[in-house]
């Protein structure tokens, strides 16, 4: 886009009130409809929710004004939110980032394994428990609770009579 027209056209949209800017909204829409090779690119899914929501708004008659105090409120919620969204990526970088260096300093390319193919290094033995978690046992080889029925006398061959 030509630079010196986007910045005459936007002088001129700032001398304009909502309501004219909405009708140039759709003007514009209507070119690049009726005109345009492609759509123009929307920056991220927030921003092609607070459209969508615009556009039901419009349509559904309420006052211009309503409409932009409305989107006002929802584009301070969408800076928020990708505030959030940059936040989380920049932290899962940083420990992807920390587990890379980590697993460089100790020297492990292929997740602890050593050349010649036994266990991990620093495994413990097969059927060793690991610190924190305890041992499994086998059913036979479990201990078994003592029965919560009381003990009962043994049944005798006499019958009273």
């Amino acid at each position: 886009m030509n630079p010196y027209v986007r910045d005459r056209i936007n002088r001129k949209l700032e001398t304009l009130n909502d309501e004219r800017l909405y009708q140039v909204l759709d003007y514009v829409e209507f070119l690049e409809s009726k005109y345009g090779e492609k759509p123009a690119p929307v920056a991220n899914v927030f921003q092609r929710f607070t459209d969508g929501v615009e556009d039901t708004l419009r349509a559904g008659g309420l006052a211009v004004g309503t409409v932009s105090e409305a989107m006002g409120f929802l584009n301070k919620a969408v800076g928020v939110l990708s505030n959030v969204a940059q936040t989380t990526k920049t932290v899962a970088s940083d420990v992807v980032t920390a587990a890379k260096t980590a697993a460089d300093q100790i020297g492990a390319p292929s997740a602890g394994v050593p050349p010649g193919g036994g266990p991990p290094t620093g495994a413990a033995p097969a059927g060793a428990a690991s610190a924190g978690e305890s041992p499994a046992v086998s059913p036979a080889a479990a201990p078994q609770a003592p029965s919560a029925a009381p003990p009962q006398a043994p049944a005798s061959d006499t019958h009273p009579g």
